[in-house]
């Protein structure tokens, strides 16, 4: 099967897009359709238009592929189209993480979650963009931007940022490209641009996906997940995803937990249930909090108990986490890199350094690679245990766990993110202070993040957070929110948002 890469950095323009495109509103706007629709859509709005550069790599015989026609058309998957993050194996693309280092980097290997979505009968149309090597790079880097990739543009704003890092997947699910599509995360990688692409991203518990040919940042906090368009949508795909490996020890128990994700789905209520609302203070963003209070108000009506608990950052587990990534990665990345096929450039970290000095103008002209260089130098393992420790306890135990037992919470809510802001090669991101994911990316539980409305015809996601294993809870609530929601959503504009 051959492939077809995208351009790179190419000019955004926005010209008038097709009736059929415009009238595509909102949260599940999009059924099941043909690999042809998906590649004719692509076309008109990732390679021309609007020129959404979300997708980095396409087959156009993957209809063709055999372990899908084996599949069969009772398979769980059967002729449904996938878009697979560009850090992810796939064996018959280049995997790239978005580096120039690695443009060649033809494994002919599949990941296991990429072998398991074929099993059931996935049809892997093409590879997404994302930030380079998951953003874990440099400093004031801009979401969604790769070298081989160039900028990912989120469909409601395209000159608002996608967020990262799996970026091209979001704006991919959200511009109609794929009927779903896996993304991975470390910290907020899936939840982010879930949330302000306006669909919905299941970060699973880490250890619940195979992480094998993924390429690494954390061994602690790494985990592939499913972004579509609907929590049922999600859990269909989670469950073809899921499963022990003997190549990845995470997964060691997954199999006890790995269920059919959407049974139950469809009766999920929240009558009865305890909801536990994470309020930070000071309140950052007040229009955000609006739409979290409509979305309480929801909940109340459909039977849930209300529990306010009053939320604010603990910086000691940022300063911990930073410890454990850079470490982590460090010796993740020298693994990946030393055993791949073929002539890389670079079989370690410090010859990828390297490769970017020596590419300066097409990989560093609009940010550095300071993380690289913090992490090369993180080789006290010592401390690097025990920040590992610190992080997990005040995350997990002391964190998470802590107050769904307090407060007697079935669960813990929260807006996922601030809506989408400008794209900002020059000066980076510009994050602003909402949501608690990172509780749940440091202990590695569960994260849902379903849309909850919008600002300024930007969406908003809303979190749901649990403990280990909790996957098949979570992914009910957020479901029932779901039937219960009552806010409006703006369709996606392929345009400035000014405009």
């Amino acid at each position: 099967m051959g492939f077809s890469r995208v351009g790179l950095m190419r000019a955004v323009c926005a010209p008038l897009v097709t009736l059929s495109v415009l009238t595509l509103a909102g949260p599940g706007a999009f059924a099941q359709e043909s690999p042809e629709t998906y590649l004719k859509r692509i076309e008109s709005i990732d390679d021309a238009g609007p020129h959404l550069n979300a997708v980095i790599a396409l087959d156009p015989g993957a209809a063709k592929d055999p372990d899908a026609i084996a599949a069969g058309v009772s398979a769980p998957l059967a002729g449904r189209v996938v878009l697979i993050k560009d850090n992810i194996e796939t064996r018959d693309m280049p995997t790239t993480a978005g580096s120039l280092a690695l443009k060649d980097n033809m494994t002919g290997r599949d990941a296991t979650l990429v072998a398991n979505l074929r099993k059931a009968g996935a049809i892997i149309l093409g590879k997404t963009n994302l930030s380079e090597w998951a953003n874990f790079r440099g400093n004031r880097s801009s979401s969604g931007w790769s070298g081989v990739g160039g900028q990912t543009h989120n469909p409601y704003a395209i000159d608002r940022s996608p967020c990262g890092s799996s970026s091209g997947s979001a704006a991919a699910v959200a511009a109609g490209f794929t009927w779903a599509a896996v993304g991975t995360e470390t910290d907020g990688s899936i939840t982010c641009p879930a949330s302000v692409n306006g669909i919905v991203g299941f970060k699973p518990t880490v250890g619940m996906v195979s992480r094998k040919h993924v390429v690494p940042i954390s061994t602690s906090q790494d985990t592939a997940g499913p972004m579509a368009t609907s929590v049922e949508d999600a859990a269909l795909l989670l469950t073809a995803m899921a499963g022990s490996d003997p190549a990845d020890p995470a997964t060691a128990d997954a199999d006890a937990h790995a269920i059919d994700f959407t049974r139950g789905l469809a009766q999920a209520s929240l009558k009865g249930l305890r909801i536990g609302v994470l309020r930070r203070q000071p309140d950052p963003l007040p229009a955000v909090t609006a739409l979290l209070d409509q979305a309480i108000a929801d909940m109340k009506r459909a039977g849930a108990t209300i529990v306010t608990i009053a939320y604010a950052p603990n910086a000691a587990i940022g300063d911990a986490e930073n410890t454990v990534l850079n470490y982590e990665f460090r010796e993740g990345i020298d693994a990946y890199l030393a055993g791949l096929p073929g002539d890389p450039p670079a079989r370690d970290l410090a010859g990828l350094i390297a490769f970017n000095k020596a590419h300066a103008a097409q990989e560093m002209r609009w940010y550095g690679q300071e993380t690289f260089e913090e992490a090369l130098a993180t080789t006290d393992r010592e401390a690097y245990e025990k920040a590992r420790e610190t992080a997990r306890r005040l995350a997990g135990a002391e964190g998470i766990d802590k107050m769904l037992k307090q407060y007697g919470v079935d669960v813990l809510i929260a807006p996922t993110t601030a809506p989408a802001w400008p794209v900002d090669p020059v000066l980076g991101d510009h994050y602003v202070g909402v949501g608690a994911g990172a509780l749940a990316a440091v202990a590695g539980y569960p994260h849902l993040t379903v849309p909850m409305g919008q600002v300024e015809r930007l969406p908003v996601g809303l979190s749901f957070i649990a403990g280990q294993w909790q996957d098949a809870k979570v992914l009910k609530i957020g479901a029932a929110y779901e039937r219960a929601r009552t806010a409006t959503f703006a369709r996606p504009s392929f345009r400035n948002w000014h405009e």
